[in-house]
């Protein structure tokens, strides 16, 4: 019989969808040819496969070769599908047997030489191989990456002639290993920022309920300070929340760090980034920071030095969770579960407020910096807090109770997220509005205050919403009490003040 199947994982966002690629010979002048919607890529996949057979020592058939690639609507790029090419046209020729290919899934570019090189999105394609019960061969070169999936009877290899070896049971392929829970990553520590008692509460409320923050404060208070110190006491990443972290790195083509596959992201891309660089995109989709930040912190230094458009277009991945990236061949979904930071001055000259400084800036410029950033967009960001400068003698006194370390504040943070997390399952910033009526219920007198304060500020009903997870989060930071009462909803108003 002159047909043979063999499987792999093509690469369509953070998903891989399975790939059949059959290989038929038939009489007729010698020649081969590849469908299935092939791009450039894989259309030049016949030549690299020609020759790495015939320097394995195999001979290439002297027949008509047709490789199909299934389903036919998908799209294929890449040269990921080279080595099940190969296996294919071998195995129709009846060079290496069939019947270690049925249940294996295989993934890597050939070289000339026949060598095995690394590719880009292998985890995705183990995750969903995992889901199958499948083996999956796959280049040396992601055996870091292949390490980081458990239950997956995954094999390393270097070339196809090892390949090749193993179809023939004459030797067995290496197996990655499995990564450890990575090392404890050095974040800035707490204990480094002297005073700004409210800005350090802001941000451990930030942490427990995953809530938006933004800070404002003249330059040099310690905006960027504070932010960079959030990953460091933030709740660690499960392994199920690293997975996907690290699948989105995958795709990207970047390498995975086995060490640091367990700590949260933190990204921080200049005022200058484009809404492509920022939300994702491409002729072929790629994740953009938003999608880098799944799982982490994404900081904006300079808020209203950003472009207003690039602003705007982060409004439905706030919501959502996720960034959608449609183009005319193909329509991709990235992951953006992401806790935005940012940072401004109140003022283009930095100084409005300022005891020691004097602003140089008229109401109008002030009007037009701040119209910079848009309602809709300030309207999803849970705390607002002001930054302002410490007394120089309050940072050279002797370090007090309140210049706690990172380490002591993530105990409170993980505790008061267990809490949330018992509750509903997810952090509080997370949970949906049925759960919202359920987790954050009001006495009478409670509601009343409650609702005569949101008129007299005018919030929204979304600000309401958001509103009430602040202050849900608040309560569990305080021993997770049942009800909210005024002090709760107080404090969460106050972060409200943009």
């Amino acid at each position: 019989m002159s047909l043979a199947v063999t499987l792999s994982r093509a690469q369509e966002g953070v998903t891989a969808p399975q790939v059949m690629v059959e290989v038929h010979l038939s009489g007729g002048l010698p020649g081969t040819n590849i469908v299935g919607l092939p791009e450039a890529a894989v259309r030049e996949a016949r030549d690299r496969v020609r020759v790495a057979i015939q320097n394995t020592a195999f001979s290439y058939p002297d027949r008509k070769v047709t490789v199909n690639l299934a389903p036919a609507e998908l799209p294929k790029d890449g040269g990921r599908f080279d080595l099940a090419i190969a296996l294919g046209i071998l195995a129709a020729g009846g060079q290496v047997p069939r019947e270690k290919l049925d249940d294996c899934e295989f993934l890597g570019e050939l070289a000339l030489s026949g060598a095995i090189r690394g590719v880009s999105g292998v985890l995705p394609a183990l995750l969903r191989a995992r889901a199958r019960g499948r083996r999956v061969v796959v280049p040396r070169a992601n055996a870091a990456e292949a390490a980081l999936v458990s239950d997956v009877d995954v094999m390393v290899a270097d070339s196809l002639a090892e390949v090749c070896g193993w179809l023939h049971n004459a030797s067995p392929l290496a197996s990655p290993g499995r990564c450890s829970e990575g090392e404890a990553r050095s974040f800035p520590d707490m204990s480094d920022v002297r005073g700004q008692l409210q800005a350090r509460r802001a941000l451990e409320i930030a942490a427990v309920g995953g809530h938006h923050l933004l800070m404002v404060g003249p330059p040099g208070t310690g905006k960027t300070m504070l932010a960079e110190r959030l990953p460091g006491i933030l709740p660690p990443l499960t392994e199920a929340e690293a997975l996907e972290t690290c699948a989105v790195l995958s795709v990207t083509g970047q390498p995975v760090d086995p060490a640091q596959w367990r700590h949260r992201p933190f990204r921080a891309p200049h005022h200058t980034a484009s809404a492509v660089a920022l939300v994702g995109g491409g002729s072929y989709p790629r994740p953009g920071e938003i999608s880098l930040a799944h799982n982490g912190v994404l900081f904006l230094d300079e808020l209203p030095e950003f472009s207003r458009h690039v602003l705007d277009v982060l409004r439905e991945p706030l919501e959502s969770g996720q960034i959608m990236i449609s183009r005319a061949a193909r329509q991709s979904s990235f992951p953006a579960q992401f806790q935005l930071v940012a940072a401004m001055n109140p003022c283009p000259c930095g100084y409005a407020g300022d005891p020691r400084q004097r602003c140089q800036c008229t109401p109008d410029q002030m009007q037009r910096y701040r119209a910079r950033i848009s309602g809709p967009l300030l309207d999803r960001i849970d705390l607002s807090v002001e930054v302002p400068r410490v007394p120089l003698a309050e940072l050279g006194a002797p370090r007090s109770e309140h210049d706690e370390d990172s380490a002591t504040v993530r105990r409170r943070v993980i505790r008061a997220r267990d809490y949330a997390l018992q509750r509903a399952g997810r952090p509080n910033a997370e949970i949906s509005t049925r759960e919202l009526e359920r987790d954050c219920a009001l006495g009478p007198a409670e509601r009343r205050w409650f609702e005569a304060a949101l008129e007299r500020l005018g919030l929204s009903a979304r600000a309401y919403h958001r509103t009430l997870r602040v202050a849900r989060t608040i309560a569990d930071l305080d021993g997770g009490a049942g009800l909210l009462d005024r002090a709760h909803l107080a404090e969460a108003l106050q972060y409200r003040r943009f």
